[in-house]
């Protein structure tokens, strides 16, 4: 409650502070095309010039903002473009991601899990944030903002009416004091009312940020919290609701959604997250002359070269701190609960208030020896150091004993390195590697590598990435050790993960081509059984998959494809549907005197059946299904029809989701025993703000 009443005073003193910054802004950040970090802008990712319908000149600065966002660990930043995504707004609320990646419970703001095996990513040490990924935001995906003029941004996203429907509103704001120190705020609310029973969903998220780009000094900070309520319906009593209506009661053809009995009530999962992420870095470096030959026009029409002067500021090493708090508070309630749906009630067999809390303290010290500072240093060389401190707190259900809660306390030290080389336009690579020599992380390391190589091909630019990864690491706290009331595992003995991964894409703009292919080696493969407790394979299991996208254009005509092919050697242990599809075809073209976009068209979505994990209520987790109880789900098309339009600052999208409920065979589930909502009319609206 302490942290919901700080983001709620801060955010109301940021806004009259932002009002004073406005008043302060300079009349430019530069008059150059490079940011204050040297590294040059694509004009083509800045917002267009602000003029009217009438294309009357409003007297105001023309604005002129970039975006970067930091890696993790040693807060490094990478630019990027700023988020004016045209083509295929209507996806970008949708769980199960652009391309329909996904599997998930069928309503807004419930958990996901990818059904591409090299997408899945754990980025959370806490396996209760990981199905909620698309909801939190790492700092690693934050975007940062620097700006001449204050930028705003609000989004909103509706779906259905006030009875089952869907709503959705974020804003974003940044503003520069100077040119060097910016600050801001997001806000993210979702409300999904459900179309199904019991399955209501409310987040409310914001966070406050700020950055100071200065030669020397360096700091970017990021605070977020997250309120997460979620309701669970544990799934439809019968899969024959959906997929043969008329053998259920009264011989009715199709059901509405919200009188599909389901097998849960009174039962809900609620997350408290927030974190504080600070970086700072302070550069050590020397100045030296730059000439500048700029052309100008005289008034008779000549051109002339004018010579201009100035020093730059040549960093050579910088200092680097990073800080991480973070704080999880998982809840898990329930009354009324069904005997026969748990295998166990340890406490009580009617109701149930779980709960576990995490807090963790993470320190990163480094020294860099910067890239480009003279000829020979053709790349960065990093070292560093980490040290986290990690607190966590499970219920107790020995009844024998009167504690009502345990305390797990774990320390990791570990010391890394980095080889990186990010300027020029032929070769970039990253190599960065870490291992344990303390406490819990003793044994342990991370090795993961990257190189892009940029070549010409006839008349065209082919871009090769190749990545590789090689760890060995103990499995999260929470498959090693939980207490509920349905749930109890103490895995002191787990066996450490061994990974090897290789990676290889190949992309060619011109073409609409991009490849990709890889492969991994799993050892002591870490998942949840049948019985939704963890477990693990000690043999090897090996992933194998290959994707290709591939878009045509004729005329304003336009159809993308994208097709994954994956086989797992293991499939009871690792189910994965061995194809999935994604086409897209419209039309775009530009209207109204070619300021307004209009991009129309449909979707579909397609994966082959497989033996999907199910999902468990009481731990928020998927796991593989039990033997008695095993039902496949895919082989079924999900089809979209959308417009979307962009004019100037504007994005708004109309989409009728889901368009092909009730053609054909009925099997519209993304999890077994959820199936996704029926057809439903979708809106969206994006606007940016430069003033």
């Amino acid at each position: 409650m302490i942290n919901k009443r700080l983001t709620y005073l801060l955010l109301l003193l940021l806004c009259p502070l932002s009002l004073v910054a406005q008043n302060r802004m300079p009349n430019r950040i530069g008059t150059t095309d490079r940011d204050q970090f040297g590294n040059q802008i694509d004009p083509s990712t800045q917002p267009d010039n602000l003029e009217d319908s009438t294309h009357t000149e409003i007297q105001s600065l023309a604005p002129k903002l970039f975006q970067w966002r930091l890696s993790e660990t040693l807060g490094d930043r990478t630019i990027v473009p700023a988020d004016t995504l045209n083509l295929n707004f209507q996806n970008s609320n949708l769980v199960d991601g652009m391309k329909g990646h996904y599997n998930y419970l069928g309503n807004l703001g419930s958990p996901r899990l990818s059904r591409l095996f090299f997408e899945r990513r754990d980025k959370w040490n806490n396996i209760f944030l990981n199905p909620l990924d698309s909801y939190l935001v790492r700092p690693n995906e934050f975007n940062f903002t620097n700006s001449n003029v204050p930028y705003t941004n609000l989004t909103y996203y509706k779906a259905g009416d006030k009875l089952n429907g869907e709503e959705r509103f974020k804003s974003y704001f940044s503003v520069n004091a100077n040119k060097r120190l910016a600050f801001g705020f997001n806000i993210d609310y979702l409300y999904g009312r459900g179309f199904y029973a019991n399955q209501s969903t409310s987040y409310f998220n914001a966070g406050l940020f700020a950055s100071y780009i200065g030669e020397r000094y360096q700091m970017q900070a990021i605070y977020n919290h997250y309120f997460m309520k979620m309701n669970e319906n544990g799934g439809i009593a019968d899969d024959q609701y959906i997929t043969h209506p008329e053998n259920m009661a009264e011989g009715k053809k199709q059901y509405e959604a919200s009188n599909i009995p389901v097998k849960l009530e009174q039962t809900a999962n609620r997350n408290h997250v927030s974190y504080l992420y600070f970086t700072q870095r302070y550069r050590l470096g020397f100045n030296r002359e730059q000439i500048d030959i700029k052309e100008r026009k005289t008034p008779d029409g000549e051109v002339r070269n004018d010579t201009i002067r100035r020093e730059e500021f040549v960093p050579v090493t910088s200092f680097i701190h990073t800080l991480q708090l973070e704080r999880v508070n998982h809840k898990f309630r329930a009354n009324n609960e069904p005997t026969d749906f748990y295998p166990h009630a340890y406490l009580d067999p009617n109701q149930s208030r779980d709960s576990t809390l995490a807090f963790s303290v993470k320190n990163t010290f480094g020294i860099a020896l910067l890239e480009g500072f003279n000829k020979y240093a053709k790349a960065g060389l990093t070292a560093y150091a980490t040290h986290k401190i990690s607190r966590y707190d499970l219920m107790n259900v020995d009844t024998t004993t009167l504690m009502p809660r345990q305390r797990y306390t774990e320390n990791e030290i570990y010391i890394g390195g980095e080889l990186a080389k990010r300027e020029g336009t032929l070769l970039h690579y990253n190599v960065n590697g870490e291992v344990g020599v303390a406490g819990k992380a003793a044994g342990q390391f991370r090795v993961k590598g990257a190189m892009d190589l940029n070549f010409r091909l006839w008349k065209d630019t082919v871009n090769f990435i190749a990545r590789a990864t090689f760890s060995n690491t103990l499995p999260s706290f929470y498959l090693r050790h939980y207490h509920s009331n349905h749930f109890s595992w103490d895995n002191e003995n787990m066996a450490k993960e061994l990974r090897t991964r290789l990676e290889g894409e190949l992309n060619i703009a011109r073409w609409g081509t991009n490849l990709k292919a890889g492969v991994e080696n799993l050892k002591n493969y870490t998942y949840l059984g049948s019985d939704a407790y963890p477990t693990q394979y000690t043999g090897n299991l090996q992933v194998l998959s290959a994707t290709l996208t591939q878009n045509f254009k004729l005329g304003i005509f336009h159809l993308d494809n994208e097709v994954t092919w994956q086989k797992s050697s293991k499939e009871e242990v690792l189910p994965l549907p061995d194809l999935s599809l994604y086409h897209n075809f419209y039309l775009l073209t530009k209207l109204a005197k070619k300021v307004l976009t209009l991009q129309l068209g449909a979707d579909v979505r397609y994966f082959t059946s497989y033996y999907a994990p199910a999902y468990m209520p009481a731990t928020q987790q998927f796991h593989l299904q039990s033997e008695e109880d095993r039902v496949e789900i895919g082989g079924y098309p999900i089809v979209d029809v959308y417009a979307n339009l962009h004019l100037k600052r504007t994005r708004i999208f109309v989409m009728m989701s889901h368009v092909n409920a009730g053609m054909g065979q009925p099997n519209y589930f993304l999890a077994p025993h959820y199936p996704i909502n029926q057809r439903v009319l979708k809106i969206g609206l994006s606007w940016n703000f430069y003033d």
